[in-house]
């Protein structure tokens, strides 16, 4: 008898059901938190480049905004639009909203990027834009970072501006071809990040993109943890069911 006792098995699973669920899901979180982790990773690549675009900027000359690294610092020789700008709306400053104000540079071989000189407070109404206009000099030397136009996580949340009417015109994370429609004119792919410390500009506190390397990285540890709780439960009901079928 004692034998017997002793043979019984220490663990009787739970229900195949129940099995199965806890197995889809403990894949489904060490996927996710593979997931995150791999997202930190980017993400401090990013980060990286960032930190290294705050060497001594270098002349674009003739090569093309793609052609230079991200967030490396070109200075940029050439005349504003100021009668042709863009306002970038849902942007937000320290809780507040806003836009950000892209202004075409035409460059001295004639072509032409858009700068973005920074961040304005929403007026309170979108009939009565804020006033961005102002008087440049014919020739200008300016520094700043290259960057991607902003892209929007989901489709709706786009808004090409308009083709007629006056400006600015407001627009919600467009397109190139969407910009040159309303422009009427080629630009570069990648834009320009105005320097904090040129002139004719608003707020400027550029930041690296997205979160924070270490916070994607946690968001990672606690998938692999909810993973680890569930076969520490599935290990508890196991050993539950087998004493109660002794």
């Amino acid at each position: 008898m004692s034998l017997l006792q002793g043979s019984a098995p220490r663990l009787a699973p739970p229900s195949w059901a129940l099995t199965a669920l806890t197995v889809a899901l403990i894949v489904a979180f060490v996927s996710l938190g593979c997931w995150q982790w791999q997202r930190g990773q980017a993400r401090q690549e990013e980060w990286n480049a960032f930190a290294r675009g705050a060497d001594a900027a270098m002349p674009l000359g003739a090569a093309q905004l793609d052609d230079v690294a991200r967030f490396a610092r070109v200075s940029l020789t050439g005349h504003w639009r100021p009668d042709r700008q863009f306002l970038l709306d849902n942007r937000s400053h320290a809780g507040q909203p806003g836009y950000e104000v892209l202004t075409p540079l035409e460059l001295t071989d004639g072509r032409a990027l858009l700068v973005d000189r920074g961040w304005v407070a929403f007026s309170g109404s979108r009939a009565r834009l804020p006033d961005v206009g102002f008087a440049p000099p014919p020739l200008v030397t300016l520094v700043g970072r290259v960057d991607n136009l902003p892209s929007a996580g989901l489709a709706f949340g786009r808004a090409p501006p308009a083709v007629k009417g006056g400006w600015p015109r407001i627009t919600s994370y467009p397109r190139r071809s969407e910009l040159n429609a309303a422009l009427g004119r080629v630009l570069e792919e990648r834009i320009v990040l105005l320097d904090p410390g040129a002139s004719d500009g608003y707020v400027r506190d550029w930041q690296p993109p997205g979160l924070p390397p270490a916070r994607h990285w946690a968001y990672a540890i606690q998938w692999w943890l909810f993973a680890l709780t569930l076969v520490v439960l599935w290990i508890v009901m196991a050993v539950r069911r087998a004493r109660n079928t002794r």
